[in-house]
């Protein structure tokens, strides 16, 4: 064999074994990469605030910005003023406006596509709980601390959220911009326990009769064959209550 042909071939075999060494390690690293699929149930693409939407096995990965697509005061001296500044013109008369702003995250929520009720419950962390349809995150119904939201309401904005110190804007109660176009009756996305967040009107009433941790199970219009679900009221604790019914997934910024 001459060395031209011998040199080709052993230049040849190494490309194609670390190809498959690459590939093996990307795996290694990243174990739900070989296991994505594109098998998102159609509820979930209710979330039009997603940049992504997708299934890795048991899970759905939703991944946001968590910039809302509503305006904001809190959009001054941002990247997105010009179009999404708008002064507070709500109805708090004690109204302030706190020293964050609004800033863009790579938010992936890891929620469990077929969620069960946990046998034991686990509380809410202080951060993200779940996601709204326009990505942006649900907290519980505490500000820092545990403490009441009595003095931090007083810095929502039009559309009942605000940014936190970093700059991560959230809702604590009712996404007004979302019950104004949506519907109050409307689906209002997911906790990381992968279980359903409605909005304050069922049947066309308000929604009283909930458990301790906000919510209750039957059917609705998106699970016609019956599912637990949350519910957001004008009273604490607004969106969820005594820890997740289920067992909560991830998420990650």
């Amino acid at each position: 064999m001459n060395k031209p042909f011998l040199s080709l071939v052993l230049t040849a075999l190494t490309l194609l074994t670390g190809t498959a060494l690459t590939v093996s390690c990307m795996n290694d690293d990243d174990p739900e990469s070989s296991i994505e699929t594109t098998d998102v149930p159609d509820v979930y693409r209710k979330i039009y605030g997603a940049t992504s939407i997708t299934r890795s096995g048991d899970y759905i990965l939703i991944k946001t910005t968590g910039v809302p697509d509503h305006k904001s005061p809190y959009f001054q001296n941002t990247q997105w003023a010009t179009a999404q500044y708008e002064a507070y013109n709500g109805t708090n008369a004690a109204w302030h406006q706190n020293p964050n702003k609004i800033a863009s995250f790579n938010y992936t929520f890891r929620l469990p596509v077929a969620p069960k009720e946990a046998v034991g419950k686990s509380a809410t962390d202080g951060g993200p709980i779940g996601v709204s349809l326009n990505g942006v995150p649900f907290f519980n119904q505490y500000a820092a601390m545990r403490a009441a939201l009595t003095d931090e309401v007083n810095g929502f904005d039009q559309y009942n959220g605000h940014p936190a110190q970093a700059g991560d804007y959230h809702y604590h109660a009712e996404p007004t911009f979302l019950t104004t176009n949506k519907g109050k009756e409307a689906l209002m996305g997911f906790l990381l326990d992968g279980f359903p967040v409605y909005g304050p009107i069922e049947n066309g009433k308000l929604v009283t009769n909930l458990d301790k941790y906000h919510g209750h199970s039957h059917a609705t219009a998106d699970f016609p064959s019956g599912i637990y679900h949350y519910h957001i009221t004008a009273a604490d604790p607004y969106i969820n209550g005594n820890g997740y019914y289920g067992t909560p997934g991830t998420y990650t910024k």
